[in-house]
């Protein structure tokens, strides 16, 4: 059985091991395909193994000894399902493996926002409190989460882990879910959305990316926030309009804008939110911890165990 990684730099950029993988079968491992590569690179392979790279329906039909695509990641919208269908071929993904690295990130880029850590240890790199008449100083405005609202679009794994801090943190929690009050119990409101963006001080977007949630931010939401209130995305980018979160950013309508992800990645040099005020961008590292990484080679080393027993798991086009 060959089995071919397509993107594996970005999953093991060499801290982990492929020797599970390898004991499934001949193991080769590209740390990137280029569109122009993607035959050679995928040619013969029983097995592909994918990250970002994308598997369109053109490719599936030239490559008639694939059996098997993994995704190394949740999201599956690198591969054609329909096309993996129509030729017998299961598309597994790797479910759940992140919640708590993208949960605690969430927390990262709040805590960035409203302590401003890096600002003042820099600050003291350059000598300013050695220097301060006072024992103390601070020239940005500082927030106590306890007693604040929080509000989380999707509560999925990855939204509820994010409550439970948040509730840890004192904060009330307001969630836009298609769960029932009672699955959410006493601690957290279920709220529409346009009430959940005009009563919180802080919003996190954890819901996925559909044609219904494409630009969820946009000028219309944003008008709705409270003055000072903080955005929080470790999504999808396109769940926000950055054009406009960048505006609103620039005319201090949003105190802060926290995201690990943008619409394009790599951004352009150009983007908008790049050079806008009160935006902390992390170049989608949430779930790349070496502890959610660990989880992900886990489950992709089952996954593939399980298929070739005849008993394929996490499919998403079954």
């Amino acid at each position: 059985m060959k089995i071919t990684v397509l993107d594996g730099y970005g999953l093991n950029p060499g801290d982990l091991s492929w020797e599970p993988i390898a004991q499934l079968g001949e193991l080769t491992v590209f740390p990137r395909t280029s569109a122009e590569e993607f035959y050679a690179h995928a040619e013969g392979a029983d097995i592909l193994l994918t990250n970002k790279t994308l598997i369109t329906v053109e490719h599936i039909d030239r490559l008639p000894d694939l059996k098997y695509i993994g995704i190394l990641a949740t999201g599956y919208n690198v591969v054609d399902i329909e096309a993996a269908r129509k030729h017998g071929i299961p598309v597994c993904n790797i479910p759940a493996y992140s919640t708590r690295s993208v949960a605690q990130m969430v927390f990262a880029l709040l805590l960035a926002i409203t302590n401003r850590v890096e600002h003042y240890a820099e600050e003291n790199r350059k000598g300013r409190w050695s220097r301060n008449p006072d024992f103390c100083y601070w020239d940005t405005p500082l927030m106590e989460l306890s007693g604040k609202k929080m509000g989380i679009v999707g509560l999925g794994h990855t939204g509820m882990a994010t409550a439970r801090i948040a509730l840890a943190f004192g904060m009330e929690v307001y969630a836009c879910t298609s769960k029932s009050p009672l699955q959410l119990g006493t601690d957290i409101r279920k709220s529409k959305m346009e009430e959940l963006f005009s009563a919180c001080d802080v919003i996190s977007l954890n819901c996925p990316l559909t044609p219904e949630t494409h630009h969820l931010v946009n000028p219309h939401t944003l008008a709705l926030m409270k003055p000072g209130a903080i955005l929080i995305n470790t999504g999808r980018g396109p769940l926000v309009d950055e054009e406009a979160v960048a505006e609103a950013l620039r005319n201090n309508t949003l105190a802060a804008y926290g995201a690990d992800v943008t619409s394009t990645e790599p951004p352009s040099a150009d983007h908008p939110l790049l050079s806008a005020p009160n935006a902390y961008l992390t170049p989608h590292i949430a779930w790349a911890t070496r502890e959610a990484r660990l989880r992900l080679m886990d489950i992709c080393e089952r996954n593939i165990r399980a298929f070739l027993e005849g008993k394929p798991q996490n499919v998403v086009n079954p």
